[in-house]
């Protein structure tokens, strides 16, 4: 029987939920390596990313698992992961792992012009969307990229008034309808309490 840790692999826009799942769940061998956030801007480097952190996990950790979605890799991160052994949680998305995949077909097929946020999200609105992509410097790059949208969407994973609040903000600052939806954690929750008991499991 192995004592070693496990490691959660987790992309950074994730750290927050994943660090109050393992701490509410008391997976005292569960440990969470968090890749930046911002990596999502070029998310081609994604999967060599994740790729050496396995390599220099492999030796000091009993299992390994991956917090990402494909995140805009066109599958290349599941190349990776299927040469690697690793598995990771379910979707294109953190939006459809949050919301349930279900229930995110039913919300895209409702308004294709949806734009979501999550609580991650929400709270980086402004530094992510607005700065980064131009927009507080020239306020006539928000209809060229949002000029399709429709509608916001705040995937909630917690009941924050203060997120609530962003995610209203946002939807202004956009010019798009504001729709609330409470996810909780969704299948990160899943993926990581099934991960979790996969370790208890095979060191019992």
């Amino acid at each position: 029987m192995s004592t070693r840790p496990a490691l959660v692999i987790a992309c950074g826009a994730l750290a927050r939920e994943i660090t109050t799942l393992v701490e509410t769940n008391q997976w005292h061998h569960l440990r969470v390596q968090c890749i930046p956030a911002k990596i999502h801007n070029t998310p081609h480097l994604i999967p060599d990313a994740v790729r050496k952190i396995i390599h220099a996990a492999r030796d000091d950790y009993s299992e390994l698992f991956v917090a990402f979605a494909d995140c805009g890799t066109g599958g290349l991160l599941d190349t990776v992961l299927e040469e690697e052994k690793v598995e990771r949680l379910p979707g294109a998305h953190c939006y459809e792992f949050f919301a349930g995949s279900e229930a995110f077909a039913a919300l895209a097929e409702e308004e294709l012009g949806t734009f979501y946020l999550t609580d991650f999200l929400a709270r980086h609105f402004d530094r992510i969307i607005l700065k980064e992509l131009g927009i507080l410097d020239h306020p006539e790059l928000r209809d060229m990229y949002f000029g399709n949208y429709k509608k916001l969407v705040y995937l909630a994973q917690s009941d924050n008034p203060e997120l609530t609040k962003l995610a209203q903000d946002a939807a202004v600052k956009l010019n798009l309808v504001y729709e609330y939806r409470r996810t909780d954690y969704g299948d990160l929750e899943t993926g990581l309490t099934r991960f979790n008991e996969s370790i208890v499991q095979w060191q019992n």
